[in-house]
């Protein structure tokens, strides 16, 4: 089992921010952490998204963990851990990309639906898969597929809130990656960090005693 994995499945929520500018992603950043967050992607389709990815490494070392997300093929993954991207996260199943990132030691989480792709995926080495949509799939789909593949670790994206965050974890999954719900980008650019803290504060203690 590889560190990030082991993290993945303690902490058990992935930030995910996807159209921040850089001006607003240290804040961001810093808020999250003060509020439990322990590990945040920046997706590659977020301009600029290198540079804030290396940047927080060095910033935020010790205090999270920094992946990229929307790692959708070989280049955008060359440049993620040129970047110092500690995982890798998609929202489809590629090959190549885990392939590359497993040389690389690193963990790449792919976005897989089926059960077909979810034991692709697994076996070709991702660690841990994403299920996506979930939004769209709800948390039946997750219970039922659950059965059949109950040792593979699953991070559910999409639909998460706080009303509904345990039933996620219920149906199966092992973690829940998590964007506009957990960071609200209106409240990062007027400046509102603190409301950004005590969301993140809620999500952390909704999932501490699972």
């Amino acid at each position: 089992m590889s560190t990030m994995l082991d993290l993945l499945l303690e902490h058990k929520i992935v930030a995910i921010l996807r159209g921040i500018e850089d001006r607003h992603a240290d804040g961001a950043a810093q808020a999250l952490i003060d509020g439990g967050i322990r590990m945040m992607e920046i997706t590659m389709n977020t301009d600029g998204a290198p540079v804030m990815i290396e940047r927080w490494r060095n910033k935020f070392d010790g205090q999270a963990y920094v992946g990229a997300g929307t790692v959708t093929d070989v280049a955008l993954a060359e440049k993620a851990v040129a970047a110092g991207a500690q995982f890798l996260i998609s929202p489809n199943l590629d090959e190549e990309v885990i392939a590359y990132g497993r040389e690389r030691g690193l963990s790449v989480w792919p976005g897989v639906m089926t059960p077909t792709e979810i034991v692709k995926a697994w076996k070709a080495g991702a660690d841990a898969v994403k299920i996506f949509p979930m939004g769209t799939l709800g948390v039946g789909y997750l219970k039922e597929i659950r059965g059949p593949l109950n040792d593979i670790p699953m991070m559910a994206t999409g639909g998460v809130d706080l009303h509904n965050i345990k039933d996620y974890f219920k149906a199966g999954a092992n973690a829940v990656g998590m964007g506009g719900k957990l960071v609200n980008l209106d409240w990062v650019r007027e400046g509102k960090l603190e409301l950004v803290t005590e969301r993140a504060r809620q999500f952390v203690a909704a999932v501490q005693d699972l």
